[in-house]
C-alpha cells in the first residue's frame, strides 16, 4: 500500500501544469479571470494605443476578486490575484494584504504568508499591522528565528516595531520556558524608545514567578512599572497569582491576594478561582473550604466558574455523587449550569465504564435548557471508540448533526481511531475523506492517530510517507509522532531505520521522551541486538534519563540481575 493515497486525502495534488498557481484555481474563478482577460484584450485590439481604461478595468475586476476570495477564506486563490495585480503595476493594499497573511498563516501557510509581506515591501508600503500578523504566525508556527528576523525589515522600510510586536515575542519566548531570551528582548524594547505596556509586565511577571523567582521578582518588575508609569490591572495581578499557583507557593499566592487592597488593587472571583484551583489540584480541600468562606465573607459571589473547579476536582477524586448535587446547589443559588459545569461529569462517568449513565446524563442536561455542546459530545464520542463500540459512535456523531452541532478535528480523530482499531479500515479513511470534504482541516493529533493505525498494521513505509506529508503540510510533529513510528521500526525489526529516525529527530530540535529510549533499547533487544541495547540502556542510565519503572520494564528484554548491577 503506497503513501500516496493518505497524502491525497490531506493535501491537494500538486499539479502537473505549468502554472501550479493558475491550476489550483476553482473552475468557476479560472472562468471569470477568463472573461476578464478576453474582454481586455479585444478592448485593447478595438483601440489601439489606447492606455487607458481596459488595463484599470481589469485591476478593478481583480481586486473584485482578491477582495472576495478573502471574505469567503480561498487563500491560495487571494494569493495568485495578489500577484497578477503586482503584476499589473497595481500597489498592493495595506489592509487586504494584512487580512490575507492571516489567512495564509490560519491554513498554515507559512512561506506563502511571508511572501505576501515581501510583494507588500516591495510593492506597496507595509504597516505594522501586517507585519504583526507576520510576527504572531511564525511564533505560532514555532519559527521564531524567522520571527525575530522581521524586526530589523520593519526597521528597513520605515515601519519601526511597535509594543505589540515585542508583546508578541515576548509572549511567545515566555510559553516555551525562554525568559532570559525575553527579558533580553525587553530591554531592546525599553532600549528602542518603545514604552512598553500593562500587557508586556504581565506576561513577563508570571514567566519570572513559574522560572522560580517568586515574589520578589514579582515585586521588582512591579516596581519597575510603577517607575515607567505603568498601572498594574486586574489581569496583572491575577498573574502574579496564577504564576505563584503554578509554582506550588500556595502560601504566598493567598498572602498577595489579601495584600490587594494595600497595592491599590481588589481581588475579584477570577482571583479566587484561580487559588482555589490551585488548592483543589494538590487535594488541599480544607484551604480550599475556607479560601469560599473568606471568599463569600468579602461580598465575593461563587460563579460558574468556581463551580466548575468543584466539580472537576470532585470527579477527580472520584466523588461524583457529591459533585452531581452541587449542580443542583447552583441552581438553588439562582445560577444556571452549563456546558463546563456538566463537562466533567460526562467525563467522570466515561471514564468509569458508565457511558449509558453519560449519555443519559445528557439528556438530563438538555431537559434542564443547556445544550450539549462539542466537548460533551466529544467525551462520549472517544469514551465509546476506546471501548470498540465504534458504531454505536458514528449513530451518535449522526445525533450530533442533528442536533446542529458541527463535528470537529477531535470528533474526527476519535472516529477515525475507533473505526480502524475495530477493524474497520476502509470506514475510517471513508471519515478521513468526509472530514476534509466538510473544510475540518487535520491536526497533529489527527496525523499520529494515523500513525498509530500505520504502525499496528505494519505499514510502516506508509507511517513514514505520512510524516513527511505531515511535514510538507506546515505541521511540526511531536515526540509522540516519532515515538509512535520508531515503535512500529522496531515491531518490524528495522532498528537502523529507528535509530535514523531518532537522530532526525533530535536534530530538529524535538527533545525524546523517557519512552523513546526505552522503545530503542526494547527494539534492538527483540532484534536480536542485546548486547548493543544494553551498553545503550546503560549509557541512559548513567546520564539519570531512565526511572527505576523504566529499569524494571527493560528487564523483561534483559537479564535482570546483570542490567541493574551493571547500572547501579
Amino acid at each position: 500500500m503506497a503513501a500516496a493515497p493518505f497524502s491525497d486525502l490531506f493535501f491537494l495534488p500538486s499539479s502537473r501544469l505549468s502554472n501550479p498557481r493558475r491550476s489550483s484555481l476553482s473552475l468557476p474563478t479560472k472562468h471569470k479571470l477568463l472573461t476578464t482577460t478576453l474582454a481586455v484584450a479585444t478592448s485593447s485590439a478595438a483601440v489601439p494605443g489606447d492606455p487607458s481604461p481596459t488595463l484599470d478595468l481589469k485591476e478593478a475586476h481583480l481586486v473584485k476578486l482578491l477582495t472576495r476570495s478573502i471574505r469567503i477564506g480561498k487563500y491560495s486563490e487571494s494569493a495568485y490575484f495578489l500577484e497578477c495585480l503586482v503584476a499589473h503595476g497595481r500597489p498592493p493594499s495595506a489592509v487586504l494584504c494584512t487580512k490575507l497573511i492571516k489567512g495564509l498563516l490560519s491554513s498554515r501557510a507559512v512561506d506563502r504568508a511571508a511572501r505576501v509581506i515581501s510583494l507588500l515591501e516591495s510593492h506597496g508600503r507595509p504597516d505594522v499591522f501586517a507585519y504583526n500578523a507576520l510576527v504572531s504566525g511564525l511564533c505560532k508556527a514555532q519559527r521564531f528565528a524567522a520571527a525575530a528576523a522581521v524586526l530589523p525589515r520593519m526597521r528597513c522600510h520605515g515601519c519601526p516595531p511597535d509594543v505589540v510586536t515585542y508583546n508578541i515575542l515576548i509572549s511567545s519566548l515566555c510559553s516555551r520556558g525562554r525568559l532570559s531570551e525575553a527579558m533580553s528582548l525587553h530591554r531592546r524594547l525599553l532600549a528602542d524608545s518603545c514604552r512598553p505596556s500593562v500587557v508586556t509586565y504581565t506576561i513577563l511577571i508570571e514567566a519570572t514567578i513559574i522560572d522560580g523567582g517568586g515574589l520578589p521578582a514579582a515585586s521588582r518588575l512591579l516596581d519597575e512599572m510603577a517607575a515607567k508609569g505603568v498601572r498594574p490591572d486586574g489581569y496583572t495581578y491575577n498573574a502574579v497569582i496564577r504564576g505563584m499557583c503554578r509554582a506550588g507557593l500556595m502560601g504566598e499566592a493567598h498572602d498577595f491576594l489579601k495584600s490587594l487592597p494595600e497595592r491599590g488593587g481588589e481581588p475579584d472571583v477570577v482571583s479566587y478561582n484561580i487559588l482555589l484551583r490551585g488548592y483543589l489540584s494538590r487535594g488541599r480541600w480544607a484551604e480550599g473550604e475556607g479560601l469560599i468562606a473568606e471568599m463569600i465573607s468579602d461580598s465575593m459571589r461563587p460563579n460558574n466558574a468556581t463551580y466548575s473547579i468543584l466539580i472537576s476536582s470532585l470527579c477527580n477524586e472520584g466523588m461524583v455523587d457529591r459533585a452531581r448535587e452541587l449542580l443542583r446547589e447552583m441552581t438553588e443559588n439562582g445560577l444556571r449550569p452549563d456546558t463546563y459545569n456538566y463537562d466533567p461529569l460526562i467525563l467522570a462517568y466515561c471514564k468509569q465504564g458508565r457511558i449509558d449513565t453519560a449519555i443519559d446524563f445528557m439528556g438530563t442536561m438538555i431537559s434542564n435548557g443547556c445544550v450539549p455542546d462539542i466537548v460533551n459530545y466529544n467525551t462520549i464520542l472517544s469514551a465509546l471508540c476506546k471501548s470498540g463500540n465504534a458504531r454505536y459512535a458514528m449513530e451518535v456523531m449522526d445525533k450530533l448533526r442533528e442536533a446542529g452541532c458541527h463535528p470537529n478535528v477531535s470528533t474526527y480523530n476519535a472516529v477515525v481511531g475507533g473505526l480502524w482499531n475495530s477493524g474497520k479500515r476502509e470506514e475510517a479513511l471513508a471519515m478521513v475523506a468526509e472530514m476534509m470534504e466538510k473544510g475540518v482541516d487535520p491536526d497533529v493529533v489527527t496525523y499520529n492517530v494515523l500513525s498509530s493505525c500505520l504502525c499496528r498494521d505494519g505499514l510502516v513505509e506508509e507511517a513514514v510517507g505520512l510524516l513527511r506529508d505531515m511535514e510538507g503540510g506546515g505541521f511540526r510533529p511531536s515526540a509522540i509522532t516519532y515515538n509512535t513510528i520508531i515503535l512500529g521500526l522496531c515491531k518490524v525489526k528495522r532498528v537502523d531505520a529507528a535509530i535514523d529516525l531518532f537522530v532526525e529527530m533530535v536534530e530538529k530540535g524535538i527533545r525524546p521522551s523517557e519512552t523513546t529510549y526505552i522503545l530503542l533499547v526494547e527494539g534492538m533487544g527483540y532484534a536480536g541486538h542485546r548486547a548493543e541495547g544494553l551498553e545503550v540502556a546503560k549509557d541512559l542510565a548513567s546520564r539519570s534519563l531512565l526511572s527505576e519503572s523504566s529499569l524494571r520494564r527493560l528487564s523483561k528484554s534483559f537479564p535482570v540481575l546483570t542490567m541493574l548491577e551493571e547500572m547501579q
